[in-house]
Order: C-alpha cells, then sequence, then structure tokens
C-alpha cells in the first residue's frame, strides 16, 4: 500500500505587531513563512486600535508570496486555518465590511460601561454579587474591570458610538473576521467568544449564548455570531477569494482558534497540566485542564479550549516582549549598538550585554507594566518603572533588569497558576518571539526556579498550531499525535547558585507593587 500523499495548509497569525503567515505540512513541518507589519493606533485615552482591512491587506499579501514560491501544488493545499490576536472587536455589517476600526486587546475605553454592567447589591471585588454567581456558574469566569474584553469593547461602542452600533450586523473576533473575508461565513468558535462572557460553557461539547447574560449586558444576539467548534470547517474559500490567490475553490477553511489557543497546540503542550510559557509582544503561561473553574483574586479561568471537550486556563500578562521592544526604542540607542558590540542584530547585542551584568542586575528591579496589567493583578492603572537605581547603576544593570521584571511577573503569574491547578508545574514549554533569546532562556530557568523547554522555531508556534488544528479538522492527525511532533531545541535548568538573590528580589518585585498599586491609581486616575 501506497503512503498517503503530503498535504498541506495555508495559515495566518493576526497578531497585534505584525501578520504572520505560513505554508506547513499537516504534520506541522514549516515549509515557508512571510510577515507583515501592522499598524498600531494608541489613543491617548485608553484606546488601542488596527485597522481590519490592514489584516486582510497583509494575510493576501503574505498568501501571495507564499504561493508565488511554487513549494508546493496547489493542488496539494488541503486548507486555510487562521489565528490571531484574541479579545478584539470588529464591528461588521451585513455586506460583511467592517464599520470602524476594530478596538483590540489592549484597549480599555469600555472599563465604564462594563463597571456599570457588573455592579449590583452585596458587591463582591466590584461585582454584585447575584450577577457575579451566575458568571462563574455559566461561563467559569466573569468580565474583567479593566475593560479590555470584547465585552466592553461592544459596550463602550454601544455607549459611544450608537450609530454604528445599530449599522452593525455582527460583533466578530479578529480571527473571525478574517474568516468571514475567506468564507462570507459570520461565525465564531466556542473558544473565540468566551471573552463575551456571554455563553453557558457547562456542556463543552455545546457552547450556546444564555438568555440572561444577555439581558444583564443589555446586547442583541442578533449582533452576535453563531457558534461551532475549532476544528469544524467553516466552509470552502470565496471563488474571488480563490481565483485572486490561484487556489482551488473546494479548499475548506477551518474555523479555527484564537492565539493563546493555537500556541498552547504549536507549542505541543496539549495534555492536561502540561505548561507552556509565551513570550510575545504580551505573555501568558498556561495549561490544559479536566475542569471549569475560576479565580477571581488571580483573575484567572478555565474556558473552552480549541481541543473539543477541552478547557484551558486563560490569562494574560500585558506587556513582555513589548518591555524590550520600549527599551530599544526609548532607552537604549540603536545608532551606536553594532559600534559597541560588534552586533548587526541589536537583540543580539541586547543579549549580549544582558549575558555580561550579574545575575540580580546590581538589586535593580524593573515594573513591566507599561500598559497597566491583566494577570496576576487585574490593574488598568499600574506603570513601568526602574526601582533601586544609585550613581553605581549601569547600562547593563538596566537592560539586565528588564529581562528579569518580566520574568518575575511571569513567577508571580505561576504561583497563581499553580494554585489553581493545584500541582507543581515543569519542563515549561516556552515559545514566541522572546524564547529564541538562550540568556532570556536561562533567567526565565533560574527566576521561575523550573526546567525551561526552548520549542524549536519558536516565533511560529501559532500558525503551526493552526496547521495541527487544521491536520486534525481533516482526519490527518489525533492531538495525541501533537507532542512528538514539537522539537525542542535546548533544555534550560535553573542555577542553584542564583536561588537566593532572585528569590528575594522576586519578594521586593511583589512588594513594589502593594506600596505604590494607590499612587498609581492617583497619577493615572483610575477609582
Amino acid at each position: 500500500m501506497s503512503a498517503k500523499r503530503q498535504k498541506y495548509v495555508l495559515t495566518v497569525d493576526i497578531g497585534t505587531s505584525s501578520t504572520k503567515s505560513a505554508l506547513l505540512s499537516t504534520d506541522g513541518e514549516i515549509v515557508d513563512t512571510q510577515s507583515q507589519e501592522n499598524r498600531l493606533i494608541l489613543c491617548g485615552d485608553g484606546g488601542a486600535e488596527q485597522d481590519p482591512d490592514g489584516w486582510w491587506r497583509a494575510t493576501l499579501g503574505t498568501f501571495k508570496r507564499l504561493l508565488a514560491a511554487k513549494h508546493v501544488s496547489t493542488d496539494d493545499i488541503a486548507a486555510v486555518s487562521c489565528t490571531g490576536q484574541w479579545s478584539g472587536t470588529v464591528a461588521v455589517g451585513k455586506d460583511g465590511r467592517h464599520l470602524m476600526n476594530a478596538l483590540i486587546w489592549m484597549d480599555s475605553r469600555g472599563r465604564k460601561y462594563i463597571n456599570d454592567v457588573i455592579d449590583g447589591w452585596f458587591r463582591i471585588r466590584g461585582y454584585g454579587a447575584l450577577k457575579l454567581q451566575r458568571w462563574l456558574r455559566l461561563t467559569g469566569g466573569a468580565p474583567g474591570r479593566s475593560g479590555k474584553d470584547s465585552l466592553a469593547h461592544i459596550l463602550y461602542i454601544k455607549n459611544e458610538h450608537p450609530q454604528i452600533y445599530e449599522k452593525t450586523y455582527k460583533f466578530l473576533e479578529p480571527k473571525d473576521y478574517i474568516n468571514l473575508r475567506f468564507t462570507g461565513r459570520f461565525a465564531a468558535s466556542f473558544d473565540s467568544i468566551a471573552l463575551h462572557w456571554l455563553t453557558d460553557n457547562r456542556r463543552i461539547s455545546d457552547v450556546v449564548y444564555d438568555r440572561r447574560l444577555l439581558e444583564i449586558s443589555k446586547l442583541d444576539r442578533a449582533k452576535l455570531p453563531e457558534l461551532k467548534r475549532a476544528v469544524d470547517v467553516l466552509g470552502p474559500i470565496k471563488p474571488e477569494v480563490a481565483a485572486e490567490l490561484g487556489l482551488n475553490q473546494d479548499v475548506p477553511v477551518i474555523v479555527g482558534t484564537p492565539d493563546l489557543q493555537s500556541a498552547a497546540v504549536g507549542s505541543g503542550a496539549v495534555r492536561d497540566f502540561a505548561p507552556h510559557l509565551c513570550l510575545g509582544t504580551s505573555s501568558w503561561l498556561t495549561c490544559h485542564v479536566p475542569f471549569k473553574k475560576t479565580d477571581l483574586s488571580a483573575n484567572l479561568a478555565a474556558l473552552p479550549s480549541a481541543i473539543p471537550m477541552r478547557y484551558f486556563v486563560a490569562n494574560e500578562q500585558a506587556t513582555a516582549g513589548a518591555c524590550l521592544t520600549f527599551l530599544k526604542n526609548n532607552i537604549y540607542c540603536a545608532d551606536r549598538h553594532s559600534a559597541e558590540t560588534g552586533h548587526a542584530d541589536i537583540w543580539a547585542a541586547l543579549d549580549e550585554i544582558v549575558d555580561k551584568a550579574p545575575p540580580g542586575s546590581n538589586r535593580v528591579i524593573f515594573t513591566p507594566w507599561l500598559y497597566g496589567e491583566r494577570t496576576p493583578v487585574e490593574d488598568s492603572s499600574v506603570r513601568a518603572s526602574f526601582f533601586n537605581q544609585s550613581l553605581q547603576t549601569t547600562r547593563r544593570d538596566m537592560i539586565r533588569a528588564v529581562y528579569e521584571g518580566v520574568a518575575y511577573n511571569s513567577r508571580w503569574l505561576l504561583e497563581s497558576l499553580e494554585r489553581f491547578v493545584k500541582k507543581r508545574l515543569d519542563e515549561i514549554r516556552m515559545i514566541g518571539g522572546g524564547a529564541r533569546s538562550s540568556i532570556w532562556c536561562q533567567i526565565y530557568a533560574d527566576v521561575l526556579d523550573r526546567t525551561i523547554m526552548q520549542v524549536k522555531d519558536p516565533l511560529h508556534a501559532n500558525v503551526r498550531g493552526a496547521a495541527f488544528l487544521a491536520s486534525v479538522a481533516l482526519g490527518r492527525l489525533k492531538f495525541s499525535d501533537v507532542p512528538e511532533r514539537v522539537e525542542i531545541a535546548a533544555v534550560f535548568k535553573p542555577s542553584v547558585q542564583n536561588r537566593r538573590i532572585y528569590d528575594e528580589l522576586f519578594a521586593r518585585f511583589k512588594e513594589v507593587y502593594a506600596s505604590n498599586k494607590a499612587i498609581y491609581a492617583r497619577l493615572n486616575r483610575v477609582s
């Protein structure tokens, strides 16, 4: 019997900083990748927007470049699978066109309106007790008070742009909007809809909107998309899109999943309690779990996973790799780095500087809260800072402190996550752009006191996960096959000699937040 002919998947990841597309085999092997920058629009009132047409142009452009290389026959392209940033909101008309810029996961302008909705008698952490009970029982979580969830975005549009709200046919997440452009069909997955906090997630095989939650939130059910599993086939690619790309018209588009969930699959951490950590623009540390549970104090919730019949622990550290980008653009002089270090690559230069600085950065602490924080504390007013500088502080100390400060916040999250799952989590698979840095992986191992497993080609875990989802949807793989198809590039063990300094500075890191959170609130006018 002849071997099954290899097939391929076109995948796209709509990120905050860029759109990344890839051609992969159904076994998850990357054939080629392309990327295109996305423009981020930051508004002074807490707004963060992007142009959905820009996402679509980037998707088509990167797909065309992948196909023009003719690595494989178009007859062997078996599916299109999309992933992308989560907790974004696109208001779309009945004609399928967006009505305004997308509000992305960083946008907090709906804070006032979500806090009005969650308020009620017998407050618990700002929530009306009866409302909170219903949210927790049905969804497994509750709307965040920061205003960054999709529900808060829709409430902002309803209150601040009522004309657009009335014209909106459906509100869609970013990957669901791209799916619409591919197929003409309005739909969301059980997992992508979760941060609307409007669904009954108790029957994980049949997630549905809840009438009472819609009434509490004062939203119209008709403006929300139908729900499907992430591994379902949404439909064939539209003829005009197929013609523009040169694809066969029968190529199916998979419903797909947002980036946290696709990263989990692409990291190979698909088994229950197998952790992975993404170090990208933002960061998260999560695992799949066999139960629905919530911890409001740490802003953690077990929500529907991309894997059918499974939950995963949802959380997000607002800024991680973004702190390094901020350092590069505003503190470290990029024009001089190659002359000083001999590196044309500024990221390699920063790694070399960090490697020469002592662990603990001579007790300088950096707090990585450049855009507020979501987990392990939800606080939109908190901000970044360098703490404990002196006349002896060097530039090396400050740069290393940024790497360490991001890791301290992840350790804080790890503490909360381990309490949540009641297990010690180790052998953490690390992905994302930051995972390419071996020195950062070692810092993470030392700060977390855990083994870090650096996934090979960590920057493309999301598109790899999207390809695996398509493979499962097409019947070419099972999820149990995934871990062995994800290679580990290097393993980093925690250093015993660094344990004392990092334990001490981590304790001080948490004290910096506790001692200053009220000042941050006053400075940034958050009550």
